[in-house]
């Protein structure tokens, strides 16, 4: 019955936020979540920690939607993710909802969404350091979702605050994130940079134009997604691309 999903659900948070507390390492959380969200009766579950420059992903997702989510740059259209930035506040969704409102761009994500069984389901946004958003999503296979009464606010934000604490502490390695490609004299361009030099030394350096050193570094941060060279060295940095 729904009562009875409804008890499940906020123990539910209640006994993520003890497993989250728990784990030593990010193996025993990844061990932990499936079955955790298995037993609240969600088929699979994304946490997804947004920031301007970049988002990544902890997921048991099919790794072939990861791939595809990230490649097509979904997290733009992603109704959901929009939801959860507007509203900061944890809600339901589901595939078939209001279509009269819906772009053709939202109703050919739902259907791919739904081709790898993601139909339904509980998204849980928090503000996290530098103002960004993190997001719990725990999806089902169902083609909706009811609850009867309103989600436990404070015990999902709970439960996916220490999610969050936890993963930034073990520094934990993403399913998945998007991909950059860099050319050998962007990557060049940007380690120099990393290494505090300015564009005249680095076009000293390589033997190159200003101009050149100048084009590199900004189709480097281009590709980044970066607003200044500084954010792009150190987004550089931080993804091992220097």
């Amino acid at each position: 019955t729904m009562d009875t999903r409804r008890m499940d659900l906020k123990t539910g948070f209640q006994r993520l936020t003890d497993v989250t507390s728990a784990a030593r390492t990010q193996e025993v959380l990844r061990e932990a979540l499936p079955d955790l969200v298995e037993e609240l009766g969600f088929d699979c579950y994304a946490y997804l920690y947004i920031q301007p420059s970049r988002t990544y992903a902890y997921s048991n997702y099919s790794p072939e939607w990861l791939r595809h989510y990230f490649d097509s740059d979904y997290t733009t259209i992603d109704p959901v993710v929009k939801t959860a930035s507007t509203t900061l506040r944890a809600f339901t969704w589901c595939s078939g909802g209001s279509r009269h409102s819906e772009t053709k761009e939202v109703r050919r994500f739902y259907s791919e969404a739904a081709d790898f069984g993601i139909r339904s389901g509980i998204s849980i946004p928090i503000r996290t350091a530098c103002r960004h958003m993190s997001m719990l999503t725990l999806a089902s296979s169902k083609p909706s979702l009811t609850l009867d009464k309103d989600i436990d606010q404070i015990a999902a934000v709970t439960a996916v605050a220490f999610l969050h604490a936890k993963l930034e502490e073990h520094n934990a390695t993403p399913t998945a994130q998007p991909t950059f490609e860099l050319t050998a004299k962007q990557t060049l361009c940007l380690k120099w940079s990393a290494e505090g030099k300015p564009m005249k030394s680095i076009a000293t350096l390589e033997n190159m134009s200003f101009a050149t050193v100048n084009f590199h570094l900004n189709n480097a941060r281009k590709v980044l997604d970066a607003g200044r060279l500084a954010q792009a060295t150190a987004l550089a940095t931080k993804l091992g691309l220097i």
